[in-house]
């Protein structure tokens, strides 16, 4: 997997990990209208919830304060997945936040000043606060990154980073609310005696029976003949099943393959071994590596195992001004030169006093101070009440300049110098980006080799001979294509064309494989039957498009869920013909080993099924059957039943019953844990079905 293949699994870690908490990150405050006129403003409206409205302005600014938080933990550009990232990101929570308001509000929820300090400095911080300051290198959260992002916000005078911090705060107060909110829903929530007593029953009563199945592959295909009726039938009884929360389209589309070929690999690799030899030879390393790579990667030091595994193998092994590679890694061919490699610290924790040139008259007044700081230091005086009395850091100032334990990669590069390569004890007076410092080396802990590398990669992309001929194919199939002939045409090319039954506006796949957003949203403007003008284009493949139906908002019509559901209705077919089957020798029959023997079946022998693990051993997950064991009485075969595989007949031997239940609290508590988590879920979607939900985010975004 190339670089880019990792920032989009990151992002969606990142992304998953924002939804799984359920809340509101990075959202700024209420969004404030303007005095426009409401044609202009609904033109303008990305989205309404409950009748308050998030304008393009105020939706596109938290999407770009969310794509940057991305790339801060992630590193590299933005990609067209991340941004589909963060306009979901920003989507849920705008949702999320309009939904339960009105609940909260009702209730009179409220966070305190108090609170939110706790919850950003505090010995629990929000998980908000956790994922945006955790360092990436070591997966931990890194309070000294969180200092010091508040110290370049306090300093800097960045409007940028103001609004990026105040949007991160809101988000921790909804978090907060939304937590709030959840926590008196689980308190209402009880779990009585009686009903932990039937768990406990349903967990470890014993079932022994024998069963007979008639597997739905033993009726073939062909004798199972399908009628509008029957599709009905099955509609109707799974109605439920087929309701929406949006709109969705079914879009019939050609993907013309542009993928590289092995002599795409062959000349990229060509130009990465000229490079090599350039790179050998460069007097500015860092320079022409950054000029020359794909991918941008630090020039920092770094310890084994932070590495591609290729590179990881040799860096370390090598002297300094070697030059290694290329290897192959994923989609990329890498080279490395070996600058320099050092022995140092793996982490260290240092204080520091953090002086402002600018409200010291300069930068030499501010180093001349600074030294003044150093050598009261270095005659005995109290470092942290050094640091009380001068430091403009305004979260470290409070500990006594304390910055915590920290780990390369993550500050300025004199920074990193000076606090790295000195000894336990040091007193340095280092510049930075964010004034003149004071530090002091408080602690080192381990001890590893550190390469500093140069790197270069090149991605192995389609030439242009291999672009232009899928090209060629995908226009040639746009001339002659009409929606009524698209499948037809694209057979004659040797394509196939595919149906994506049922996307969503905000989609970026078709059946899993990349698609860009202009097709999905010219799909959501285009009429039904029409087909596209132009020919759509993602990093690896040609894609053409004809929207073949629409399907609104609400309960799915029959037709738009027939292909999906011709299976279970072949199924259920087949369950009428073999229950029949089964109804003819149960005819006159006192026990499942005499049905059995008519239906040319062995009645098998299973033990110590429970009801909360409804599984027939070695057969499947069947719910239905072993529902009906458990309330059968022993020694008299079952009707038929239609299962999941096939349709069965069942029989009781016994049941053995558990000892009475020793620990009921302890049960009941268990039980109360999941029931209330499940109350906040059901209760949240049964507002959100109640909610008045409009979501036009796909006329812009």
């Amino acid at each position: 997997m190339g670089l880019m293949g990792f920032l989009r699994n990151k992002a969606g870690v990142i992304l998953t990990a924002a939804m799984a908490i359920a809340i509101l990150a990075f959202l700024l405050g209420d969004v404030v209208r303007g005095g426009a006129p409401f044609w202009a403003r609904h033109q303008n409206r990305v989205g309404e919830v409950n009748g308050t409205e998030i304008e393009y302005p105020a939706f596109s600014k938290q999407v770009e304060q969310t794509e940057e938080m991305f790339k801060q933990q992630m590193g590299g550009a933005v990609t067209p997945q991340m941004r589909t990232y963060a306009v979901q990101q920003v989507w849920n929570q705008f949702l999320s936040r309009e939904i339960l308001k009105k609940e909260i509000e009702k209730i009179g929820l409220t966070v305190g000043k108090d609170e939110l300090n706790d919850l950003v400095q505090g010995n629990n911080p929000s998980p908000q606060i956790v994922q945006a300051f955790t360092n990436p290198q070591t997966g931990q959260f890194d309070p000294s990154q969180l200092r010091a992002f508040i110290s370049q916000m306090n300093t800097s005078g960045n409007q940028q980073v103001a609004d990026q911090w105040e949007a991160l705060l809101e988000g921790v107060r909804d978090e907060r609310l939304s937590s709030k909110y959840g926590e008196l829903l689980s308190n209402s929530v009880y779990v009585t005696s009686l009903e932990a007593n039937e768990e406990y029953q349903e967990r470890n009563k014993l079932a022994d029976f024998k069963y007979i199945l008639l597997d739905y592959a033993s009726v073939k295909d062909a004798d199972a003949k399908l009628t509008d009726a029957d599709y009905q039938e099955y509609y109707n009884e799974h109605k439920s099943m087929f309701k929406t929360q949006e709109e969705t389209r079914a879009i019939q589309y050609v993907m013309v393959d542009a993928k590289p070929l092995a002599k795409d690999s062959l000349a990229v690799k060509e130009t990465i071994n000229k490079l090599k030899q350039d790179l050998i030879v460069a007097k500015d390393d860092s320079l022409f590596a950054s000029i020359n790579s794909d991918n941008k990667f630090p020039f920092t030091y770094v310890k084994k195992g932070q590495l591609s595994p290729s590179l990881d193998s040799v860096v370390f092994n090598v002297a300094a001004g070697t030059t290694v590679g290329p290897f192959l890694n994923n989609n990329a061919f890498e080279i490395a030169k070996v600058v320099s490699t050092i022995v140092s610290p793996d982490s260290v924790k240092a204080s520091h006093i953090l002086l402002d040139p600018a409200a010291e008259g300069g930068m030499d007044k501010a180093l001349a101070k600074a030294d003044s700081i150093k050598g009261l230091i270095q005659k005995g005086d109290n470092f942290a009440a050094l640091a009380v009395q001068f430091s403009k850091d305004p979260e470290s100032k409070t500990n006594g300049g304390e910055l915590g334990t920290l780990t390369r990669g993550r500050m300025a590069p004199d920074l990193e110098t000076a606090i790295f390569e000195s000894k336990t004890g040091d007193i340095k007076v280092v510049k930075s980006q964010y004034g003149v410092h004071v530090i002091k080396i408080e602690k080192q802990s381990g001890s590893s080799k550190y390469a500093k590398v140069a790197i270069i990669d090149k991605v192995i992309n389609s030439g242009k001979e291999t672009l232009n001929n899928a090209h060629s194919k995908a226009t040639a199939f746009l001339s002659a294509a009409t929606a009524q002939n698209f499948a037809q045409e694209a057979k004659k090319l040797g394509l196939e064309a595919k149906t994506a039954s049922r996307v969503t506006a905000m989609d970026n796949v078709l059946d899993g494989a990349e698609a860009p957003r202009d097709l999905i949203k010219w799909a959501f403007e285009a009429k039904k039957g029409e087909i596209s003008d132009k020919v759509f284009e993602t990093e690896t493949s040609y894609i053409l498009a004809s929207l073949v139906d629409i399907q609104p908002k609400g309960t799915l019509s029959l037709d738009a869920v027939k292909k999906d559901i011709e299976p279970a209705v072949r199924n259920m077919v087949k369950a009428k013909i073999l229950k029949d089957k089964f109804d003819k020798a149960l005819a006159g029959t006192s026990s499942i080993d005499q049905v059995a023997q008519k239906v040319g079946k062995a009645a098998i022998h299973v033990e110590n099924v429970v009801f909360a693990n409804p599984v027939i051993p070695g057969v499947a997950l069947e719910n239905k059957v072993v529902g009906t064991v458990f309330g059968l009485q022993p020694n008299k075969p079952s009707k038929a039943i239609e299962g999941n595989t096939g349709v069965y007949v069942v029989q009781v031997n016994g049941f053995t019953n558990p000892a009475a239940i020793s620990d009921i609290n302890g049960q009941k508590k268990q039980m109360l844990a999941a029931k209330a988590q499940r109350a906040w879920g059901s209760i949240f979607r049964a507002l959100q079905d109640k909610a008045e939900i409009i979501d036009n985010r796909v006329k812009f975004f």
